[in-house]
């Protein structure tokens, strides 16, 4: 008679398989004959196993969350119970403890599964318990310390989170695991950089460099890993605002992720520990193209900014098609966040706006990215915002930043910005309210890029002012800074409003020794502001030179910039997508009648 039930439920086990991988799946029958096994009493090993195997199939297939986790947590009655008094297949399982891939497997799932559901006080006892009890099989117990050092990390404990990944690189070491190992030094180190502990990174990158450049494992290992070391050591770079000095990692990067992307994926290695993965390739390979684009922004080569993004998102729409993963909606946000300031800079504020859209759709759709993202967004419609000439709503939207913002360089920005808003609108009170907060010689932030701008803000408040030669002293500062990390922009920025002082001081050929390279500059970029400055003050210099034909080669200039600004400006203002600007808190406004008031002046 047994043998018999053996027979049923083997059979109804094969039959449900048979369904799940017919194409099309046939996932309503599969789960007829998967709910159907347990009529036949199997053996607690293959109970558990299916109960494990209906969870995932209705977590993947279907909507129904709770049965789905009603099957992940049912099983037999067992002692073992911890924290809950329903059974679970996982707890089941502890029983059997030959069974290591059904326990652990189930912990993982229903883990996940409570995170989901913002339950996260729940996942944690269970991975914790499944880590206990996992020490003698590597593969399960390096995937479970990711995972809750993953949750520790969503919840900003970096500390607990980075203590949790160090406890893994020992047990990889122990365990022969040397892929993984290099895996949770570079997560540390990951974690560190986000954490904003730059003592702390170099030396667990450089520790992690070592073992890397010393390999003798599969070389499409060493690819992966010098991929994430040199993501890793591209974004330290970036964040310092060294846009130069990251020139050769971010060579190296493109190189090696074109060798990663022509060769086959073979995870092959000594350990059963080394199997696992940061992102897939084709992740990494969007990952580069962000970071491209993150310094191609910062160095001031826009175009090249606007190529890659482009490209970005071409693959971001092919991988969500297979398989949207949230990852990408990340790395979309991240490349539109990057784009909306190229296209402000180059004088585009309706594709800008058109873009700020889309980034806001994607945070409608994910409270999390709007919880996460939020900040970032209320200071690309601050600059928006201060590109329209509506001052009040880019005070409003920079003051929403610094409010939900502990992120030092952001809040640096925005706080520049803010100054930039009072000086326009001449509060000097409020400008002066802020200097601590934007004085380059006790800047927050460490970045080299901010600094150099925090100097180019002190010296426009001076030439407001009209305290040339201080502005003169500071502007000097922001160049040499400027300079030697290849700060196009900023260089552009400071070599016209250097022009400016010396045409006020009547200092015409100084003048033009300023304005001539900003101009070539700023066209390169191209930056249709700076252009639009630099061919007014050309336009005046000509004039006072007595030579007509540049005069007006320089008034005709200036006249189609305008003409292009405000053509944009007009179109950009007539777009009900314009009213984000609006939006501090909660919902976005949507189609708001009461449009705000934008001005046609141009700086």
């Amino acid at each position: 008679m047994a043998s018999s039930q053996d027979a049923w439920y083997l059979s109804l086990l094969g039959l449900a398989e048979h369904f799940r991988t017919s194409s099309p799946p046939m996932i309503k029958l599969c789960v007829q004959c998967l709910q159907a096994v347990f009529n036949f009493k199997p053996p607690q090993r293959v109970e558990a196993r299916t109960h494990l195997q209906l969870g995932n199939i209705l977590l993947s297939h279907t909507k129904n969350v709770d049965l789905a986790k009603n099957h992940l947590e049912q099983a037999v009655p067992t002692a073992a119970l911890t924290y809950k008094q329903s059974l679970s297949s996982w707890l089941l399982s502890q029983v059997i403890n030959s069974f290591d891939d059904v326990k652990f497997e189930a912990a993982s799932v229903l883990a996940e599964l409570y995170e989901q559901q913002n339950q996260i006080s729940l996942s944690k006892p269970i991975l914790r318990k499944a880590i206990e009890l996992s020490q003698h099989n590597v593969y399960w117990h390096c995937r479970l310390i990711f995972q809750l050092a993953q949750i520790h990390a969503t919840e900003k404990d970096y500390t607990l989170a980075s203590s949790l990944l160090g406890v893994g690189v020992d047990y990889a070491y122990i365990s022969n695991a040397s892929y993984t190992r290099v895996l949770f030094l570079l997560s540390k180190g990951m974690l560190l950089l986000i954490d904003k502990k730059l003592q702390e990174v170099q030396p667990v990158l450089n520790q992690a460099g070592h073992v890397i450049e010393t390999w003798t494992g599969a070389v499409y290992q060493k690819e992966y890993l010098k991929v994430y070391f040199l993501v890793l050591q591209v974004c330290h770079y970036l964040m310092a605002g060294q846009v130069k000095s990251v020139k050769p990692c971010l060579k190296q990067l493109q190189q090696s992720i074109q060798t990663i992307m022509a060769t086959d994926d073979v995870f092959m290695g000594p350990s059963a520990g080394d199997m696992f993965l940061w992102m897939p390739k084709e992740h990494l390979y969007v990952l580069v193209y962000l970071v491209t684009v993150m310094h191609s922004m910062q160095a001031g080569y826009m175009e090249k900014a606007q190529k890659y993004t482009d490209k970005a998102l071409m693959q971001i729409e092919k991988l969500k098609i297979v398989d949207n993963k949230p990852i990408l909606s990340v790395f979309q946000l991240m490349l539109l966040e990057h784009i909306i300031m190229c296209r402000l800079v180059m004088g585009n504020k309706t594709q800008a706006l058109q873009e700020i859209s889309s980034a806001s759709a994607l945070c409608k759709q994910c409270p999390r990215l709007l919880e996460t993202h939020g900040p970032q967004l209320h200071t690309l419609l601050g600059l928006y915002a201060m590109s329209m000439n509506c001052m009040e709503a880019a005070e409003a939207q920079f003051i929403a930043a610094l409010s939900t913002s502990r992120e030092r360089e952001l809040w640096t920005f925005a706080n520049l910005n803010l100054a930039i808003v009072y000086l326009r609108g001449k509060r000097e009170a409020d400008f002066n309210a802020l200097h601590d907060r934007i004085n380059p010689e006790s800047l927050p932030s460490h970045s080299h890029s901010l600094r150099a701008a925090a100097y180019y803000v002190q010296g426009l408040q001076a030439f407001f002012q009209g305290r040339y030669n201080e502005a003169k002293r500071y502007l000097r500062e922001t160049l040499k800074m400027a300079n030697a990390e290849d700060l196009n922009r900023l260089t552009s920025c400071s070599l016209v409003l250097l022009g400016h002082i010396f045409l006020s001081l009547g200092n015409s050929r100084e003048s033009m020794n300023m304005v001539t390279p900003a101009m070539q500059l700023a066209s390169k970029i191209p930056d249709v502001h700076v252009q639009l400055w630099a061919s007014a003050i050309l336009k005046d210099l000509h004039r006072i030179c007595g030579d007509s034909q540049r005069e007006n080669e320089a008034y005709q200039r200036h006249v189609n910039f305008s003409q292009m600004l405000l053509s944009d400006h007009f179109q950009a203002s007539q777009m009900s997508d314009h009213n984000l600007i609006l939006w501090t808190q909660g919902n976005f406004p949507i189609n708001t009648s009461n449009s705000p008031n934008t001005s046609t002046e141009l700086l």
